[in-house]
């Protein structure tokens, strides 16, 4: 019998603009660090061109977490002008790391676990890839609860009382647990459908629900006499003095983690980049400027609510549930349904998909980390977990959120600092590489990632109750390293500059012999 010939050695391409991909015919070998859903993805499948990005980010604007950040900082006491402060300010902080970290997916073609394996080292990025999906299976769990208990509210105007009344079983109605069941099923089936399933659904999602968002405007509208009511404002809210600022900083803080875990696995989607303008573009236009509108409209509603029902009503689910139409709740709901699933698969089930792919390439391919995802999302019981939003949204995931940000740090020293956005894109892939570093572990960006994580978490706290003087979370009430907790309200920030700083430092005090090696050519040659 005649063996097949060996394929070609996989080889690095940069093309003119840049962009670099395997030689076209290669692919890299099946090893313990490479499976179809990790390999760089081919010049021929970057297709994802400014309007995919911009969809993507208007699908992943308009949803129900973005109305109520905003919205909640009128019910917190600002007026629309200081919430629109904290929230156009905000994303455009957030902007800058977005737009770098995406840098290498559309450059190199690669996830954010091979991407992260630059500086981790080849076994050490599953340390960010596991934490980053952790956070990720948690908000897909609520939010699939959420989306369930929006199918609950439809399913119960179409079928009436019987479907709501319906024999509890485990403390909720049967009926409750069916739609739940209902909706988690939807979401495996877009994600099944792979990468190209999910842009068709972003595309397709994004003007639907800006047209229901505009119609939920026009409809306060009606409802509060005109837009000047709507904005006249509280006359016994914040002015802008100290208490304004007391508020704006931990809010401002706050439209910044919401993104956080974005700010890391953006390149799990510039890797289907058409061009770096694509991308750079794409963000550019999707998120400050859809945030902004969006949460324009949020806090227009809220305002207005404020104005018809003598308070301010920060969540969409209560606020369709007051309109007298039928039809006009109907379609409030699919709206809200809509929103939640193509922001919970684009946030909350790409990443942890490749996370997961990362962590055992021949055992896990993208599909598969996604279903174990799903199945994940509903093992930690989300229903008990909103039962304690305080411990749980505050505590674990504000926590976890606030290391997160000491990944985002090591990830651009590395990439824009150390390497100048040059990476052997074979060598990401190949044990013995430059990023074996000793063991698959770089100690630099351990010690940074400590470090930062220490700075940023260290001073956790939990609130109290005023009226009670009862801990509201787990943490001792000085934080847990007491000098630190006035950093606690900052961590992502904190832990970003701070393990950015740190990790450029030990490079230079001790640079990589590979990284030294690879420099000299270059130097000679310029």
């Amino acid at each position: 019998m005649t063996q097949a010939p060996p394929s070609p050695e996989p080889s690095a391409v940069t093309h003119p603009d840049g962009r670099v991909s395997l030689a076209e015919g290669t692919s890299m070998p099946e090893s313990p660090y490479v499976n179809g859903d990790l390999q760089p993805v081919p010049m021929a499948r970057r297709t994802w061109g400014t309007g995919s990005f911009t969809a993507l980010w208007v699908s992943m604007s308009v949803s129900i977490p973005a109305w109520t950040l905003a919205s909640g900082l009128i019910a917190a006491g600002m007026d629309w002008r200081q919430a629109m402060l904290a929230v156009v300010l905000g994303n455009l902080v957030v902007l800058l790391p977005m737009v770098l970290t995406g840098h290498a997916g559309a450059k190199y073609g690669i996830p954010f676990p091979v991407f992260a394996r630059a500086s981790f080292g080849l076994r050490g990025a599953n340390l960010p890839a596991l934490l980053r999906g952790a956070v990720a299976c948690g908000w897909f769990g609520i939010q699939t609860w959420v989306g369930g208990q929006g199918v609950y509210v439809l399913a119960g105007r179409l079928f009436g009382d019987a479907w709501l009344d319906a024999p509890a079983v485990g403390g909720n109605p049967w009926t409750l647990w069916l739609s739940f069941a209902v909706f988690w099923v939807v979401q495996v089936v877009i994600i099944l459908w792979g990468m190209e399933g999910v842009r068709k659904v972003q595309v397709w999602a994004a003007p639907m629900m800006i047209v229901g968002g505009a119609a939920l405007l026009v409809w306060m509208a009606a409802e509060a006499g005109g837009p000047g009511a709507m904005l006249a404002g509280d006359p016994g809210g914040l002015d802008w003095g100290p208490s304004f600022w007391a508020l704006f900083f931990p809010s401002l803080m706050g439209v910044i983690g919401y993104w956080a875990t974005l700010t890391l696995n953006i390149s799990d989607f510039t890797r289907f980049s058409a061009s770096q303008r694509a991308q750079v573009m794409g963000q550019s236009l999707g998120l400050p400027t859809t945030m902004t509108l969006f949460s324009l409209l949020a806090v227009m509603v809220t305002a207005g609510t404020a104005a018809v029902y003598g308070e301010p009503l920060w969540n969409p689910i209560d606020i369709v549930a007051r309109m007298g139409s039928g039809l006009g709740l109907l379609f409030a709901i699919f709206i809200v349904l809509l929103a939640t699933v193509s922001t919970n698969i684009a946030a909350n089930l790409v990443g942890p998909a490749y996370d997961l792919a990362n962590l055992a390439p021949r055992l896990i391919s993208f599909r598969t980390g996604a279903i174990i995802t799903c199945f994940l999302g509903v093992l930690i019981f989300p229903w008990k977990l909103l039962e304690n939003e305080s411990v749980y949204i505050f505590t674990w995931l504000g926590t976890v959120g606030g290391v997160l940000g000491t990944v985002a740090g090591i990830l651009l020293a590395d990439y824009w600092v150390v390497r100048r956005t040059r990476l052997d894109l074979p060598g990401l892939y190949t044990r013995g590489s430059e990023y074996w570093y000793r063991g698959g572990w770089n100690w630099r960006a351990l010690a940074a990632f400590g470090s930062g994580a220490l700075l940023a978490v260290g001073g956790s706290y939990s609130a109290v109750d005023a009226d009670t003087g009862a801990k509201l979370g787990p943490f001792p009430a000085d934080g847990l390293i007491p000098p630190l907790a006035p950093l606690a309200d900052y961590g992502w920030v904190i832990g970003l500059v701070s393990a950015f700083l740190v990790y450029w430092a030990l490079n230079l005090v001790s640079p990589v012999r590979a990284r030294r090696a690879a420099d000299a050519p270059e130097a000679a040659r310029s």
